[in-house]
């Protein structure tokens, strides 16, 4: 079912999927929240919500500046802090949902982290597809406030058939090209339907060159964390390794055959993977 949850700003958009056969006192219950990644939406989880949800409720958002969110014009709406706060307001308010397991994929990891360190009697489990704490050296974390906002720029001027093409052609998605035509095909079409103004605020705001650095914070997490890469991936399979060796208790998984997208790239392993994971009684 989808849905539109208002939000002092405007509204956010949501899958709402399956039932909650919560148990108190067992997070393997829990409802699962998924979070795309930049130029993403909820169907980009399509199967793997559709299969969790025979099991448990699931629900999908679509971030600020993507899909059917709307949340005005004003780029602090954007910024991490902000979507944090309005999910959590969404979930914990006004679905009622006190405690929820997170599932986050490149913008969406840093997200799901932001949460899980500042709203942590929310989080009961938490997994992190792709993903990093952000930039540690302050002068790189300007360099790519730079490169954003030279990139926002360009969407506005060029439109968002020239984006995605520019965006489809980085060697961080190489290694889709060994998805089925269909799978390619549709996940273009999705990206094209993307406003051009909601990517460009997307990046300003909520760039990892934009967001704090959480490094620091990574050892107070106190829960179950899972972290998940591609091995052809390298740049975010050692990034997920740095994060995995500094949280308390979390688990890595390097899945094989898979670059920045496991869970459309190698989706039966993702998916028995995050259900090992979810299934685990605590």
């Amino acid at each position: 079912m989808i849905r539109r949850l208002p939000t002092d700003c405007g509204w956010i958009e949501i899958a709402d999927e399956g039932s909650c056969r919560c148990v108190q006192g067992n997070a393997s219950h829990d409802p699962v929240v998924l979070l795309h990644g930049f130029t993403g939406d909820k169907d980009i989880w399509l199967e793997l919500r559709e299969r969790l949800a025979a099991n448990r409720r699931v629900i999908s958002f679509d971030l600020p500046g993507h899909g059917g969110t709307r949340i005005g014009d004003r780029i602090e709406n954007y910024s991490i802090e902000s979507a944090a706060a309005m999910l959590v307001t969404a979930l914990t308010t006004t679905l009622s949902i006190p405690r929820f397991t997170l599932i986050g994929y490149s913008m969406g990891g840093r997200l799901a982290l932001f949460i899980a360190l500042r709203y942590a009697a929310s989080v009961s489990r938490l997994v992190i597809e792709s993903a990093s704490a952000g930039i540690s050296d302050p002068g790189e974390r300007a360099r790519r406030r730079a490169d954003d906002t030279a990139l926002a720029e360009f969407i506005r001027a060029k439109g968002i058939v020239a984006f995605v093409d520019r965006w489809e052609a980085m060697a961080l998605f190489q290694s889709l090209a060994a998805l089925p035509p269909e799978t390619l095909r549709k996940l273009r079409e999705q990206r094209l339907t993307c406003s051009p103004a909601g990517l460009a605020c997307s990046l300003l705001a909520m760039g990892s060159g934009s967001q704090p650095w959480l490094g620091g914070e990574l050892p107070q997490l106190r829960l179950p964390v899972l972290v998940m890469a591609g091995a052809l991936d390298r740049k975010f399979a050692d990034l997920g390794g740095s994060l995995s060796s500094v949280i308390p208790g979390s688990r890595l998984q390097i899945i094989d055959r898979a670059g920045h997208l496991p869970h459309l790239e190698r989706p039966a392993r993702f998916l028995r993977i995050v259900t090992d994971f979810l299934n685990e009684a605590g």
